[in-house]
């Protein structure tokens, strides 16, 4: 994706990205950026917020910011309005890479002459539940996070959609989706977006590579007869997309459809530059004839 309105990659390059959130700059690090920044420096001694401390992905570090920045500031995406936050985990908030999968759910769904039931687990704030909702389904969300819940919450009033249909549900999602398989209960598209490693509501532990399997095994049974997708995004960047492409395939195996792997990336602001962000698999139905 190239980056909306409210967000562009303006350079990267000696282990850090320089980003624009909104009407704000940021710097962060990047381990995935290699190469040589484009931009001059002074440029990059501008930007209003740097991050600094722990270089893993989740690990803690501290923001330091140019001037005094508002707690909270307004982006949006579509017809979405949400709220950006300087996190103490490096994140503000919004995973901007998701853009290409936000608009393919959408696409999905408006295609479709009924109203879907969708799934999203590890739902954080709530972007990838707002747009499919905007978009006629009718959507449960499910994060562990109170603080989460509460953001996306926040992005739902923003957005004035408080009217749409969505469930709010915190809790672990594997013991989320044990107790739907238990209950019978069937959706017609499943979006997950797992950390590498986690703690549900009560402690519960999750692992991508221990815990995956597990999960796709009892989200096949939760695929209703006419389900329409499947989408499961990965930042478990020791992982391959070829790992996470047969994982599915195996659980979906005598499910119609195409399925889809690759890698996610963003294209930097005016230049063929690209950082690849994340890993995805998504499995989409054949298109069915009206009856």
């Amino acid at each position: 994706m190239k980056g909306w309105k409210d967000y562009a990659l303006l350079d990267m390059g000696n282990g850090q990205k320089l980003e624009r959130y909104g009407r704000f700059t940021v710097v962060r690090p990047e381990q995935q950026a290699m190469g040589t920044p484009r931009l001059p420096e002074s440029q990059w001694a501008r930007a209003d917020a740097v991050f600094t401390g722990d270089m893993e992905e989740e690990g803690p570090g501290r923001w330091r910011f140019s001037k005094q920045l508002p707690e909270t500031w307004k982006m949006q995406y579509g017809p979405v309005t949400f709220n950006g936050r300087f996190m103490s985990f490096r994140h503000v908030g919004v995973f901007p890479e998701q853009a290409a999968h936000w608009d393919w759910v959408q696409g999905q769904i408006k295609k479709q002459k009924r109203q879907l039931k969708v799934l999203n687990l590890f739902g954080y704030t709530g972007l990838a539940s707002l747009l499919p909702a905007a978009a006629g389904a009718h959507v449960t969300h499910v994060d562990a996070s109170k603080k989460a819940i509460g953001w996306a919450r926040e992005n739902q009033a923003l957005s004035g959609m408080e009217d749409l249909p969505i469930r709010w549900i915190c809790e672990d999602a594997m013991k989320f989706v044990q107790r739907e398989v238990r209950r019978g209960s069937t959706y017609d598209g499943i979006i997950l977006d797992p950390p590498k490693y986690g703690r549900g509501t009560k402690g519960e532990v999750w692992d991508f590579f221990e815990c995956m399997p597990e999960m796709l095994h009892l989200l096949r049974q939760l695929l209703s007869p006419d389900a329409q997708f499947m989408l499961l995004s990965s930042y478990a960047i020791r992982a391959s997309f070829i790992a996470s492409h047969e994982l599915m395939r195996e659980h979906l195996k005598g499910l119609p459809g195409t399925i889809e792997s690759g890698e996610l990336v963003i294209r930097e602001e005016n230049s063929s530059r690209m950082l690849s962000t994340s890993l995805f698999c998504r499995w989409s139905a054949p298109d069915r004839k009206e009856k």
